[in-house]
């Protein structure tokens, strides 16, 4: 049976006539039913490219898996498990990138990846569910492709679980570099570049320091910043924008399906079309950078903000839309168990579970909506809620109770992770209505308790709340003058990606009225 469906097919043949090079794609297998569907998938691949060729005499020892060279044998990038689903994509891109096609990054991070020096044998954990993964296959896949002292293996952990045991890989992405582990979590080649070349963060400050201000300077790169950006674009006005990550929490988004007049779309797809949209402006993006510090220039002077990297840059008017991350339980044995058992994107982990026991912390619909998901893949899935009753809608708690591997706990407050030392075996929680304590043995936490506004690095510089987030009034000015702020990071209630982004193009009006009542 085809793996690949017709239309599928009819744009893969499309995609390959990009194609500059041979590329020959190698497989080793073995007799089980996954061997089987890679060979079809690579025939499929084949057929649809005269430039393309396959051999099924591949030594290595991960079975089933299938390289993709080029370059005379020098450029390989190796996919151990079916790139599907979300990896599909990432497949298209490893082969065009090993046939010759220029990746789509900017030129001089390409120059880098191709002047990198030494042996780097790169091997990534995904699953198929995951959201994030592709970014950091993908970026590994242009380093292999670009440069040949590279080789990157990307491996499906649900399929390989053996050695997801054996190496204690408890999250995804997990990146490992000549064997030892490099990067955890979302990954751009831009990040993974960072970390390989130790100067390129001196280089990055040392430009940024050089700008001048900005008529508009926001800081964060989520929707409301996106929004922002854009809206101040338009006004013909110098923008800038500073983000840790460009598209923020909504690349750890799934599904989306409340984006008015998009019926379904997901979160690393959102913030892809977020960015690009942006760049078709004159925007000035600088991207891995922390903002650790703001001091307000008062009424008539300029706005500056610190950078981690070591730079400053300044701006006329700011726009703070520095979002939101998870929220932790802040108990004994979280932050050791991080990535050993403790999880905060199911969709991402949940795979590695498969046939495992685990707990949901939160009993809101991100919790509840986990646990669903988690319950069609693991053994067991154990419910904890603060309150005294679940907090998700209706439909969604009437779902899960149907469920026959899930037990649902309420007023309960979690009071310790357990572990071995290695991983998680358990958590300790108290019963609040009779301060009894107990222990549910277990493998995997996911904590799903809401969000934490990011700032922290602006105590003292603008007003907060009492839950820190940024004051903010109905033309998202905060207390300083000339700064504003919009998105999760502010008081506006509902949590929305529409909201966030209406409340960016807010503060962009607000700050271009500013300029001109300020300047005129």
């Amino acid at each position: 049976m085809p793996i690949l469906d017709a239309n599928t097919t009819a744009q893969l043949k499309t995609y390959l006539g990009n194609l500059r090079r041979p590329i020959e794609l190698v497989a080793s297998l073995d007799g089980s039913p996954k061997s089987a569907e890679m060979r079809s998938l690579v025939e499929e691949v084949a057929a649809q490219s005269d430039l393309v060729t396959a051999r099924f005499d591949g030594d290595d020892a991960r079975r089933p898996s299938f390289a993709i060279r080029g370059d005379e044998g020098r450029a390989e990038a190796v996919f151990a498990g079916l790139p599907m689903g979300h990896e599909f994509t990432s497949l298209i891109l490893a082969l065009l990138h090993v046939g010759g096609h220029p990746p789509k990054e900017d030129a001089e991070l390409l120059d880098a990846v191709r002047a990198l020096e030494g042996e780097f044998v790169f091997e990534s954990f995904f699953s198929l569910t995951c959201q994030n993964c592709p970014d950091v296959v993908q970026a590994l896949n242009i380093i292999a492709a670009l440069n040949p002292h590279v080789r990157h293996v990307a491996i499906d952990g649900a399929l390989y679980q053996d050695e997801v045991e054996r190496r204690q890989v408890m999250a995804v992405p997990a990146v490992y570099l000549n064997g030892e582990p490099f990067g955890q979590g979302r990954m751009d080649l831009a990040q993974i570049m960072a970390k390989l070349d130790t100067g390129a963060v001196a280089r990055a400050a040392e430009k940024i320091a050089a700008k001048d201000a900005f008529d508009v300077l926001v800081i964060g790169g989520g929707p409301a910043g996106a929004a922002a950006a854009i809206y101040a674009a338009r006004k013909g006005i110098r923008t800038g924008v500073v983000a840790e990550r460009f598209g923020g929490q909504v690349l750890d988004t799934l599904g989306i399906e409340n984006f008015i007049s998009v019926q379904h779309t997901e979160g690393p797809k959102l913030a892809a079309q977020l960015e690009q949209h942006v760049k078709e402006y004159d925007v000035d993006i600088m991207n891995l950078q922390e903002a650790v510090r703001l001091i307000p220039g008062g009424t008539t002077g300029l706005h500056e903000v610190k950078l981690k990297s070591g730079a400053s840059v300044r701006g006329k008017t700011v726009i703070l839309s520095t979002g939101a991350r998870w929220r932790q339980m802040g108990v004994p044995g979280e932050e050791e168990y991080r990535n050993k058992g403790v999880a905060y994107c199911p969709h991402c982990d949940g795979p590695l579970f498969k046939g495992k026991r685990v707990a949901v912390i939160g009993g809101g619909n991100s919790g509840v909506e986990a646990a669903i998901d988690l319950a069609g893949l693991v053994t067991h899935v154990t419910l904890i809620e603060f309150d005294s009753e679940l907090r998700a809608d209706a439909v969604l708690q009437k779902k899960l109770r149907s469920l026959p591997n899930v037990t649902i706990i309420t007023s309960a407050l979690t009071t310790e992770v357990l572990g071995n030392g290695e991983r998680v075996v358990g958590l300790r929680y108290r019963d609040r209505g009779s301060d009894d304590e107990h222990v549910v043995e277990l493998e995997g936490i996911f904590v799903q308790i809401g969000l934490i506004p990011n700032t922290e690095w602006l105590d003292g510089a603008i007003a907060l709340s009492n839950r820190g987030e940024i004051e903010v009034d109905a033309r998202a000015a905060t207390s300083q003058p000339g700064i504003f702020a919009a998105g999760d990071v502010t008081t506006v209630p509902y949590k929305q990606i529409v909201i966030a982004m209406g409340q960016g193009s807010t503060a962009a009006l607000s700050a271009f009225d500013h300029l001109i009542r300020s300047e005129g």
